[in-house]
């Protein structure tokens, strides 16, 4: 499993009519560690009773297995720890833990959600599987599922709620719902037409289909996550000149040997680059926007954005919603897209101070380009699980 990267994502849409979706979805690397653990819990009902219990399960559950408690007395702490319904007189919640350790070894413990799919070579594998109790508390159910296996690059792990396989239930078309059967010859069919889509296009494309089954009003909460096992995708974005100009070509050679995308953000940036590397800069008129300036285009260079702006853009889109990246979007939404799909990002930031950010007329936010890349990195370290490297020259 060396080099092998947990490419984790997931997409959630809430049940119609609601303000807060009942599933929860948590993922967290353990600090310091390769170690990867996800959580998927769905709160009994629906709206902000079981936003409670759901958020409150994966909290729990991701804490419990973060200090190597079992199975069993993290399913027995959650039980006592949930509120109790005044109205059914049960607390209830259901979960599916992933806890993928530094060799790759995964372990999976589900109660109550439906049963995960494991995609290898494009066939659904089988795995043993150990049923165990734990003591009930308040809560009727009380069997808990567990699989363990080595994953090896190129396996899906694929997990959700009953809100994908129940999906269409009532209707003409899917009369008893979706089901497991049809759910995994679409993840089947997907991989086939993709065999390199990202865990983030996959699950979309599964709550998006299972909406689809609720004739597009989902009746109840859709959550779906999902991790790929295989080689790091990386992605360079290099903003700003040098300190030292002796420095340019080295700069220039950086983004030219690097393996994996490429962004040159900055005028001045992709000028030295041009220069050293002796290729010529094409404006793409046709990526004008009203409020971001076009993009350019290089030979061997993934995308060329103007600086600060563009980067300011980016930001204020990750802070709000990244699913706004496009790859076929502005230039700021097409780095938002393609840092979504990399696992490693390495951010190369000048140290220059650009003569034509001294004016006083021009806004103060030109001038905090490395404070702008800061923020970008800890969004993407903290709530994306990238890795990210930041090298300033």
């Amino acid at each position: 499993m060396n080099k092998t990267f947990f490419d984790v994502g997931y997409y959630q849409i809430m049940k119609n009519g609601e303000s807060a979706p009942g599933d929860a979805f948590l993922s967290r690397r353990a600090e310091g560690r390769q170690r990867m653990i996800c959580v998927l819990s769905d709160g009994m009902g629906s709206g902000i009773r079981a936003n409670v219990l759901s958020s409150l399960t994966a909290t729990i559950a991701l804490r419990a297995v973060e200090r190597d408690l079992p199975a069993q007395k993290t399913a027995e702490l959650i039980s006592r720890t949930l509120p109790v319904c005044s109205i059914r007189q049960i607390s209830y919640s259901t979960f599916t833990i992933v806890d993928i350790d530094e060799q790759g070894t995964v372990q999976i413990q589900e109660y109550d959600n439906p049963h995960f799919i494991l995609m290898r070579n494009n066939e659904i594998a089988t795995l043993e599987e150990i049923t165990t109790t734990f003591k009930p508390g308040t809560v009727k159910r009380n069997k808990i599922t567990s699989a363990r296996f080595k994953a090896k690059p190129g396996d899906r792990l694929i997990f959700f709620s009953d809100g994908v396989t129940q999906s269409g239930l009532g209707t003409a078309h899917w009369p008893l719902g979706w089901g497991d059967d049809a759910l995994r010859e679409l993840v089947r069919k997907t991989l086939q037409l993709d065999p390199e889509i990202s865990s983030n296009k996959l699950t979309r494309k599964i709550v998006l289909e299972s909406l689809k089954n609720d004739v597009y009003k989902a009746k109840d909460d859709i959550t779906c996550g999902s991790v790929y096992f295989r080689k790091p995708r990386k992605i360079m974005i290099a903003s700003g000149p040098p300190y030292d100009r002796n420095r340019d070509k080295g700069l220039a050679e950086m983004i030219r040997d690097f393996e994996g995308k490429t962004v040159v953000s900055g005028g001045t940036t992709a000028n030295i680059v041009s220069r050293e590397l002796k290729r010529p800069i094409k404006v793409d008129l046709d990526s004008l926007t009203e409020n971001i300036p076009p993009s350019s285009i290089m030979e061997g260079i993934s995308l060329i954005t103007e600086g600060i702006i563009t980067m300011g853009k980016v930001s204020e889109y990750l802070e709000h919603n990244a699913r706004q990246g496009d790859i076929n979007g502005n230039p700021a939404q097409r780095i938002v897209a393609s840092m979504m799909d990399s696992d490693i990002i390495h951010f190369v930031v000048g140290t220059r101070i650009n003569d034509a950010h001294q004016d006083p007329n021009i806004p103060m936010e030109l001038e905090i380009r490395r404070t702008i890349v800061k923020k970008i990195a800890f969004i993407m370290q903290d709530k994306y699980l990238k890795d990210v490297i930041v090298s300033y020259i």
